[in-house]
């Protein structure tokens, strides 16, 4: 990865992005952009040349025609490239337009390059999957620039080819059909190729190009427009708006019901505790995306029944539609990000009889962190998310910090069930493991007063953050210095660990929660500004990814919730306190008059919060929601605002 930050390659534009392609302008350039719909995935890598010249290679991934039972990556998937494009006939010679150079790539769910007109014709290409069909469809749109009719012509591709597996046979075809026509000057031609695949126990599917594209369109829209983020910054408003797109579209329909997986390369039909229980079951409730919740919700069930009497360590996925629990990598604190994720969920939710269902699933993992809390009162695990990569020892910084968080949670749970001993049960082993954390963690390393990872961990790691999300600042000063100091950060964001150019942006995303949570907004704000340029307008865009050098910044779904939830737990600082009660503590920068969170599904209602400064000391908190019912609350900045949606409306 370069060392240096380099300025934007790309620019907003309308509800997307654009890249103007400039001749020689920091090129040859190549990336890759993943889009997902219920039945497919597409990863589109794309190279320009020199002289702009386009190289486009689609991989394509139809996770639920498996080969193998027992293969865990046996996903059907092929790479197409040029050789699958039907010939250009231009005046009754071939032509090699889909080859000459491209002026414009923009994206916004639909990937669209605008290639610069030759011969009199410019083509327009625009790659998406259809989002409830086993198709990816790329269409082709030609307009005749010249001042004279030209004729075109497009020879028919009908290519197939078999293969078997889990399901029996099955079929993967590409197909565009032979059209021409003579187009007058400002003329247009449309045409597609399809890239599908199927059972063939089943019908063929038959697939409107037209109407893929608008549906693909609709849910991309409805994705980023359902949950609103509104600041000063338009660059921090679109890379969440996206972030709300990736997240909500990595939705696939299994035989375990519509799950939410995360995609990018290798993690698809499959649910994992950290990326679906921990990161983002706790942000769907707010998107309010029914068929999101429906899929966190399917998690918290699948991973409940596995819950056993003998508390054994639960499956940290579940892959292949739930075929193969995996337990490989032993116990990785699941059990604790369970009781956070589930727990975080569940409140924001707001529907005591879900909570009442999963009550004993909240339960089982808590008691399960008991018995694995060490003599030094702190909960052992034999890994944690990383499952091995980086030392973890016998007792990890994050899975405690997620046991402490999940006890908190689980407290108002209880609480909001009428259940308080459990409450009051789970708020002193909350109390307990935050003094445990300080004791058994709380370390100089490196020269900052922070947290070692493990007994013996004598280098930095990125997650140090992890305290500062739960609203644990005894060490926030000594450990936001360590996090920004060159030893961890980079022009990527956090190293996993210090002296080591791994990154994951998990940590990042954490991180920057963590520190907005502190209440250094605008140390917060700076890093958070230039991660996201580099993201949504740098070298590789438009989403946060999972990490580097591993999976080559693959754009997974999980990965654009934490995103998101770097603004609604740091920025406006919304924590659950109950089903329909929470605090917002927002961290209003000091350049900023105001910010909005619009269309907030959560805690049963569905309203705005809006921030504004009242004075240099105070600011004005609004919830204000669909029927004209509004709350006011004035308070010190810094200082966090209560509401009570069930009876405290004004």
């Amino acid at each position: 990865m370069p060392d240096t930050v380099l300025p934007d390659r790309w620019r907003l534009d309308g509800d997307g992005i654009a890249w103007d392609v400039q001749e020689g302008a920091r090129l040859p350039h190549q990336d890759h952009v993943e889009m997902s719909g219920r039945h497919v995935s597409l990863i589109a890598r794309y190279e320009l040349g020199q002289n702009r010249d386009l190289r486009l290679v689609r991989r394509i991934y139809w996770p639920m025609l498996r080969g193998r039972a027992d293969d865990v990556r046996g996903y059907m998937r092929r790479e197409f490239d040029e050789l699958f494009e039907p010939v250009i006939l231009l005046d009754g010679i071939e032509d090699r337009g889909g080859k000459t150079k491209v002026e414009r790539v923009r994206f916004d769910g639909v990937l669209t390059f605008e290639h610069a007109p030759h011969r009199g014709l410019q083509l327009t290409r625009r790659l998406f999957p259809c989002p409830d069909q086993h198709a990816v469809v790329e269409q082709w749109t030609f307009t005749n620039r010249d001042t004279q009719p030209r004729q075109l012509a497009l020879t028919d591709l009908h290519w197939r080819q078999g293969s078997g597996g889990v399901y029996g046979a099955y079929e993967l075809t590409v197909d565009h059909t032979a059209c021409e026509a003579i187009l007058q000057p400002g003329a247009v031609l449309t045409t597609a190729i399809m890239f599908a695949a199927r059972r063939c126990d089943r019908p063929a599917e038959t697939v409107t190009a037209d109407s893929a594209l608008a549906r693909r369109q609709t849910r991309c829209r409805t994705l980023r427009e359902a949950l609103r983020l509104e600041t000063p910054d338009p660059v921090l408003n679109r890379c969440f708006a996206f972030a709300c797109q990736r997240t909500g579209e990595t939705l696939f329909e299994t035989k375990m019901g519509l799950v939410h997986s995360p995609a990018g390369n290798s993690y698809y039909g499959g649910i994992w505790a950290n990326d679906q229980v921990e990161y983002a079951g706790p942000l769907f409730p707010f998107l309010g995306d029914a068929d999101a919740n429906l899929a966190a919700l399917n998690a918290y069930r699948i991973f409940a029944r596995a819950m056993t009497p003998e508390y054994t360590a639960i499956p940290s996925s579940f892959e292949v539609e739930g075929d193969k629990p995996w337990t490989h990598c032993g116990d990785r604190g699941d059990a604790a990000m369970y009781l956070y994720g589930c727990s975080r969920y569940l409140l924001a939710r707001g529907d005591r009889s879900l909570a009442a269902e999963l009550w004993p699933a909240i339960e089982w993992c808590a008691e399960y962190c008991r018995r694995k809390t060490t003599a030094a009162g702190v909960v052992a695990s034999d890994t944690d998310e990383l499952e091995g990569r980086f030392p973890s020892g016998k007792a990890n910084l994050s899975t405690s910090t997620l046991a402490y968080g999940g006890y908190r949670a689980a407290a108002a749970v209880a609480r909001g069930l009428g259940k308080l001993e459990p409450a009051a049960e789970f708020d002193r082993r909350a109390a307990a493991l935050d003094a445990a954390i300080e004791r058994y963690f709380g370390a100089e390393v490196e020269g900052f007063e922070t947290y070692r990872y493990y007994d013996g961990g004598a280098v930095l790691r990125a997650w140090i953050c992890l305290p500062l999300t739960m609203g644990l600042f005894r060490r926030a000063k000594g450990t936001i210095v360590a996090l920004f100091s060159p030893r961890l950060w980079t022009p990527d964001g956090l190293a996993t660990q210090a002296g080591d150019r791994t990154f994951w942006d998990r940590a990042t995303l954490y991180g920057l929660r963590g520190v907005f949570a502190a209440g250094e907004t605008e140390t917060a704000l700076q890093f958070l500004t230039a991660f996201s340029h580099r993201r949504l307008l740098g070298d590789h865009v438009p989403y946060v990814v999972e990490a580097w050098p591993e999976g080559g910044q693959a754009q997974l779904g999980a990965e654009s919730a934490l995103y998101c939830r770097v603004f609604t737990e740091g920025l406006f600082g919304i924590t659950p306190t109950g089903f329909d009660t929470f605090t917002c503590r927002p961290r209003l920068p000091g350049a900023w008059d105001r910010m909005a969170l619009r269309g907030v599904h959560a805690f049963g209602s569905v309203f705005d919060v809006e921030v504004e400064r009242a004075s240099a000391a105070h600011l004005r908190v609004t919830l204000a929601a669909t029927g004209g019912k509004r709350a006011v609350r004035d308070i010190p900045v810094g200082d966090a605002a209560d509401f009570a949606l069930a009876n405290r409306w004004d």
